[in-house]
């Protein structure tokens, strides 16, 4: 398998945007400019989150809940940039699993009368990823290798079915949905909305972001990279594609499901539309808007859209989704990579993988 990796750092140095420590890449560039560009990254990561959490000191109480949302929905874009901006699957069916985990820790709260953050939130991560893995399972398991297009439409259409089923059965309040959820609950303290609850969401943002990052930064990062850029390559390689498919997808599905479990909490309320086809095209726009595959785009990108739709809502209201869908369209238009692209490199967008020159030093005798 040592010789499989090494086929795997060749193939992924030749995609666009895919940084190898141990090839001639970095010495065809200034190291001054290397140094500078590995760089970029940590300070925009840095900046969003510093603004993040001074956010609440010097926003009105209903910008805070609003920005509270924000947090959520950036979240639940985080699952979508890992499954989609790394693995290249394109699920048009993310909110199914958000969706069904804010109508399962609804139902928990409603009729068993749980709210202790310590069963609530693991009952929704579950739920996002059990239902990940049986619809992943089926999409992505067969016996032969499944389509980009087959994937996509087959969550668009279990997304569709979620929605329909929703508004249909009774249990789950047809089309009013599940309203009047408690709030969640810490001993005998209730998490309500306001700045403890955005703290404790960004806290779950961050820890959430770092293990992404962990994750596409490490060897099955590499093989993510890989396997987006030339999937055949990477089974000629080896390894197993559609069982590495299957994995991001589950991993984005408990993101996901994470997600859906702080929304129903924090609106008090779920309905059908939470695992319907337009918050799943919304995530979609979230992680194109900001720019896929960087993780912090999908976080910039959420932040941004919401925060344009909530400012043009309230000063044109007669025309807000038709100006937002004119900057959508430029932004798509004329930088395909998001906005990141403005300020990160294509060859920090992956990073580097492999032993650095450095460490190679270091390891010398």
């Amino acid at each position: 398998m040592g010789a499989a990796k090494q086929a795997l750092r060749a193939t992924a140095s030749q995609a666009p945007g895919v940084s190898m420590a141990d090839n001639g890449l970095d010495r065809a560039l200034p190291a001054q400019q290397a140094a500078a560009g590995r760089k970029v990254l940590p300070i925009v990561e840095g900046a969003v989150l510093i603004t993040a959490l001074i956010l609440p000191l010097v926003l009105q109480d209903y910008l805070t809940v609003f920005a509270t949302r924000v947090i959520i929905l950036a979240l639940f874009a985080l699952s979508f940039d890992l499954v989609w901006g790394y693995a290249g699957i394109m699920s048009f069916g993310q909110a199914l699993f958000f969706g069904s985990a804010g109508y399962g820790v609804a139902l928990m709260a409603r009729d068993l009368k749980i709210t202790s953050i310590f069963l609530v939130l693991p009952a929704g991560t579950l739920i996002g990823l059990a239902t990940s893995l049986l619809l992943g399972g089926f999409l992505l398991l067969g016996r032969h290798p499944s389509s980009v297009i087959f994937v996509a439409l087959g969550t668009l259409t279990g997304s569709y079915a979620a929605d329909r089923l929703a508004r249909g059965w009774y249990y789950l309040g047809g089309q009013n949905g599940i309203p009047s959820i408690p709030s969640m609950s810490l001993g005998s303290y209730d998490i309500t909305e306001g700045p403890v609850y955005y703290y404790f969401a960004l806290g779950i943002l961050v820890v959430v972001y770092l293990l992404c990052r962990f994750l596409v930064r490490s060897q099955f990062g590499l093989a993510l990279a890989g396997l987006r850029e030339n999937e055949q390559r990477i089974a000629f390689f080896g390894y197993k594609a559609q069982h590495l498919k299957a994995i991001v997808f589950a991993a984005g599905g408990t993101i996901a499901g994470l997600a859906g479990s702080l929304y129903a909490f924090h609106e008090g309320f779920v309905w059908p539309n939470m695992v319907g086809v337009v918050i799943s095209t919304q995530v979609v726009l979230y992680v194109l808007f900001g720019g896929s595959g960087t993780l912090i785009g999908a976080v910039i990108g959420a932040v941004i859209i919401e925060g344009v739709s909530f400012w043009l809502s309230d000063n044109y209201r007669d025309i807000w989704p038709i100006l937002l869908g004119v900057l959508l369209l430029l932004v798509i238009l004329f930088r395909p990579l998001g906005l990141i692209s403005f300020v990160l490199g294509e060859r920090e967008r992956v990073g580097s993988f492999g032993v650095t020159r450095k460490e190679k030093r270091n390891a010398a005798p």
